[in-house]
């Protein structure tokens, strides 16, 4: 790795405009007043400090931000002898987090576009791996991503400044970047995944010359760190806006990169069953996120590689292999293929393989087989799969109404409903029915999890 000289070619800063109060719809009321106190020390100890971001960006829509970012001439050590609870975090960028108990404002100092070789900045391969050359806040305008990001909120006079244009683009309901596109996604290619995600979340159309790159420079995030990209999935499509963010990486040709074997599977689906589950289990995935109930990566991801295990599956079998030893292989199979993009947990990796190969024990009504399924961990994040595979094949309809029912009953009822007689106690063991052991409360909904 080499230190960065010179400067890159981003769009000089336009002249400042300042929106003044009465212009513009942010309110203290709506900042969170942890954010405020972070801005008035810093103010009252003679630092700049302005809230930077997504906060300022949402709040000029109607928004309800959650995370409160703030921008500032001091330097990380500075901020910290200001705030006893305080830590600074990072390499690539260095900042500090000032915590207030389950709330963390992070604060940022305003970082420079050149380096005259007297700061700390790195690149790899052509890639941004460092960056923590100090400037003004002209220099932090305009080396941000995007235009509607690059606007600050003033409390001296409750004004937005604006350096960038983005003042313009948020009211536009427009996503722009600043400077070169081309070369702005070469420096950092999860700026395309970033793109697609802010569009999704805002309702924002990615302007044209924005957009224009992205399908031609797709292939470049196969180079960005797996563990970095298992975020970003997260971020897609646990925010509550899972079915736009899908669309979007199909739109602009992202997908096909970051879940290849998904993509070629939904394209040689030519019935669009698969996608039609895909996109039935996203949308309520979004509707849990609306709800503010807990949703987890493991059921993400047994959806969102399902359609690539079926493929695979398919393969297995057509070529001879045992339905069971098929359907194993073909899990770790996807599973492991991934891995080469996304760095999935294995925490996450094995239930959902485990979610996937329940899936055959759904049309089994031996009694014992049945009561080992209802009393199996995954059980319910099983059986909502399977409520989701009715939008890909109403085959599966009449073990839907068995399972559902079969949640609900006794002992006795069950043996009634499966047509033999019940067990007695000392039969039981292991397999006893709910009705003879306490059971654990299970979450219900489309997308009620492994947990």
């Amino acid at each position: 790795m080499t230190p960065l000289h010179g400067t890159a070619a981003i769009t000089p800063p336009t002249a400042l405009r300042t929106i003044p109060r009465d212009q513009h719809t942010i309110s203290r009321k709506d900042i969170s007043p942890n954010a405020l106190r972070v801005l008035y020390r810093l103010r009252d100890a003679g630092f700049q400090a302005y809230l930077v971001g997504g906060a300022v960006r949402d709040l000029l829509v109607g928004g309800h931000p959650k995370d409160f970012d703030v921008a500032t001439d001091a330097t990380p050590e500075q901020v910290r002898q200001q705030f006893r609870n305080c830590r600074l975090i990072g390499r690539r960028f260095r900042l500090a987090h000032v915590v207030f108990g389950r709330e963390i404002i992070e604060v940022a100092t305003f970082r420079a576009n050149s380096d005259d070789g007297s700061g700390d900045r790195e690149m790899e391969n052509g890639r941004l791996v460092r960056d923590n050359v100090y400037g003004s806040i002209e220099d932090d305008a305009v080396r941000r991503d995007f235009t509607a990001n690059a606007l600050y909120y003033a409390i001296d006079d409750f004004s937005v400044r604006d350096y960038v244009g983005g003042f313009e683009d948020v009211m536009a309901r427009q996503l722009k970047l600043i400077g070169d596109p081309e070369q702005r996604y070469r420096e950092d290619p999860v700026r395309m995944l970033r793109a697609v995600r802010l569009a999704a979340k805002l309702g924002f159309e990615i302007e044209a010359d924005t957009a224009a790159p992205i399908a031609p420079l797709a292939s470049l995030l196969a180079e960005a760190a797996p563990a970095r990209l298992f975020e970003e999935i997260l971020k897609l499509f646990l925010s509550g806006h899972a079915v736009a963010s899908f669309e979007g990486l199909e739109r602009f040709g992202l997908l096909k990169v970051l879940l290849p074997e998904t993509a070629a599977a939904l394209a040689s689906n030519r019935s669009g069953a698969l996608r039609r589950m895909v996109m039935a289990g996203l949308a309520g995935t979004d509707q849990r996120v609306a709800n503010d109930e807990p949703v987890s990566p493991a059921f993400l991801f047994a959806l969102l590689l399902w359609p690539a295990y079926c493929r695979a599956l398919m393969g297995l079998q057509a070529s001879g292999v045992h339905a069971e030893e098929a359907q194993r292989r073909a899990a770790d199979r996807v599973t492991l293929h991934q891995l080469n993009t996304v760095a999935l947990p294995r925490r996450f990796s094995l239930p959902m393989q485990e979610i996937w190969l329940l899936q055959t024990r759904f049309g089994n009504r031996q009694r014992k087989r049945v009561v080992r399924l209802l009393s199996h961990p995954r059980f319910r994040a099983a059986f909502d799969f399977l409520v989701l595979r009715l939008e890909a094949s109403p085959e599966h309809a009449e073990d839907v109404a068995f399972w559902r029912e079969a949640q609900t009953q006794s002992g006795d009822e069950l043996s009634a409903a499966l047509g033999v007689g019940a067990p007695t106690d000392d039969l039981l063991g292991e397999d006893a029915p709910p009705s003879k052991r306490r059971r654990r409360r299970r979450r219900h909904g489309a997308a009620s999890q492994a947990e």
